[in-house]
């Protein structure tokens, strides 16, 4: 009889048990009998109302439930066994089941499940089996399986594991199945599978395992005593990593093969001086085998009793303490709208199974700008005020924008420049040019007599220009016929009312050229 099977079989007698049917009733559309409620395969949107709460086995399976109400099961006190299997559930709320004390097997095969909250299985001291497979997971957190101190069976393959953290199957004293097939774990650490005192069936086939000196251990556990726990079929522990091991058994691979190539660190420059108000991105090149983790940090520097913040590279992941951040892709440090307060020195450590480096990198920010902070705005301008902003070339604004922005702002600057300098010459150059052209005599004049009056001499013209510089000539009736000389006009009388012909108004005639 396979391990368990006893306990099995005890499970499925509870879970069949053969009390008195319940009076308050039956959900519509279900099946109730004796102390179990069938609701599989109605396409309930949520757990449905009016379950008995005498109810020791409810079957809710190959239905669209897609979240576990809060306080739902509140009522359900006595359930045994529960079949939540094939449904749309994407998330388990901590205290979910923390009235179902009772209850020893949990079915959750089959869903949406992306992750599991720490405390989402609190309330279940006495569960025996929980189902997980075929489930959207992708990383197990420490502490995940804390509450289930009685659990024997744990299943988890079809999944998309990643990572187990060291303390994830910590409590599972009692466990004695594990299985981790067809997931996508490449590496598992001895201290994951410490806690699993009484673990008798181990299931590790199917994952794209990375053999590297991460692994030396599990090779030399299952050598030595750990065969026990794995089947003929189970111990086909394939690598899929490095190339050269590729498709090849990890019990047949020799010990000296399982290497590991410590990480080197490599940042360019190591020292970046940066204005305030400014973006900023450092890489650092991490090398080495398996990939090494990057982590960005703040060194500390205490100051007046307190340490600085520190900083918040791209790529953060949560949980990582405030030490730094990790980050296994670019190992990029994103500094955005430097302050005084990024200043300082900073350090890249990448770490594998073979090891850690780290190398320091210094920030200097620029104070010279921190004048333009303080200078008052200026005044608001007088009129109509355009919507784009105008941004001189020592502003802190011009300086925010990137260099190729600030290229093309100047050369457009300098190209205006240039254009009204090129209009101004040709005006010039025009006007020299028409004051300088000579002409026949009498072009461009128009001599007017205003006959009414009897005709008009040279000697009555005045030449005149106005304030656009057009020529003209204005005919003074006041002016004799002829002209006379100096001493003459010196010596004559004015006319006047008794002398001659009375005195004609003035009359002027505009002769443009």
């Amino acid at each position: 009889m396979a391990p368990g099977g006893p306990a099995l079989l005890l499970l499925s007698l509870l879970c069949l048990g053969s009390l008195p049917p319940s009076a308050a009733g039956c959900p519509v559309d279900c099946h109730c009998y004796s102390t179990t409620v069938e609701c599989g395969a109605l396409q309930l949107p949520v757990v449905p109302p009016g379950i008995p709460p005498g109810t020791q086995t409810l079957f809710l399976q190959d239905n669209s439930i897609v979240r576990l109400e809060p306080g739902i099961l509140v009522p359900l006190a006595a359930l045994r066994c529960l079949y939540l299997h094939n449904n749309s559930l994407r998330a388990l709320e901590p205290g979910t089941f923390h009235a179902q004390s009772r209850l020893l097997e949990l079915a959750l095969t089959g869903n949406r499940l992306q992750g599991l909250h720490l405390g989402a299985f609190a309330g279940l001291a006495q569960l025996r089996i929980l189902y997980l497979a075929g489930n959207q997971l992708v990383q197990l957190l420490d502490f995940t399986f804390l509450h289930l101190p009685r659990l024997q069976e744990l299943h988890l393959q079809e999944n998309s594991i990643e990572l187990l953290e060291d303390q994830a199957l910590a409590g599972l004293s009692s466990l004695a199945l594990l299985d981790l097939s067809r997931n996508q774990l490449g590496t598992i650490s001895h201290e994951t599978l410490q806690p699993l005192a009484s673990l008798q069936v181990l299931r590790l086939t199917e994952n794209p395992w990375r053999c590297d000196c991460a692994l030396h251990w599990l090779r030399a556990w299952i050598k030595e005593g750990g065969q026990r726990l794995l089947s003929s079929r189970d111990k086909k522990i394939m690598c899929a990593e490095p190339p050269r091991l590729a498709l090849q058994s990890l019990l047949d691979i020799s010990g000296s093969s399982l290497i590991c190539i410590p990480p080197s660190v490599h940042i360019e420059p190591l020292e970046v001086t940066a204005n305030l108000g400014e973006d900023l991105r450092v890489a650092c090149q991490a090398s080495g085998y398996p990939q090494p983790l990057v982590t960005w940090r703040k060194v500390a520097q205490p100051r007046e009793g307190q340490t600085r913040v520190q900083a918040q590279p791209e790529g953060r992941v949560p949980g990582s303490g405030g030490h730094g951040a990790s980050d296994t892709g670019s190992g990029m440090l994103f500094l955005t709208n430097i302050t005084l307060a990024h200043a300082g020195k900073y350090e890249c450590e990448a770490s594998n199974a073979g090891g850690a480096a780290s190398m320091p990198f210094q920030l200097l920010v620029n104070l010279s700008q921190q004048h333009l902070q303080l200078a008052p705005p200026p005044p608001p301008a007088v009129g109509p005020v355009g919507h784009e902003p105008l941004h001189e070339a020592s502003s802190m604004a011009f300086r925010a924008l990137g260099l190729a922005t600030q290229t093309a702002i100047a050369a457009a600057i300098a190209l205006l420049a240039l254009t009204a300098l090129l209009l101004a010459t040709l005006i010039c150059r025009r006007r020299r040019r028409r004051k300088k052209a000579p002409g026949p005599p009498g072009e461009g004049a128009l001599f007017v007599n205003d006959y009414s009056d009897g005709p008009c001499t040279f000697a009555q013209l005045e030449e005149l220009r106005d304030e656009r510089g057009h020529e003209m000539f204005v005919i003074d009736r006041s002016k004799p016929l002829f002209a006379e000389g100096p001493a003459e006009a010196a010596e004559s009388p004015a006319p006047g009312p008794a002398q001659g012909l009375p005195l004609q108004p003035p009359a002027a005639y505009e002769i443009h050229c």
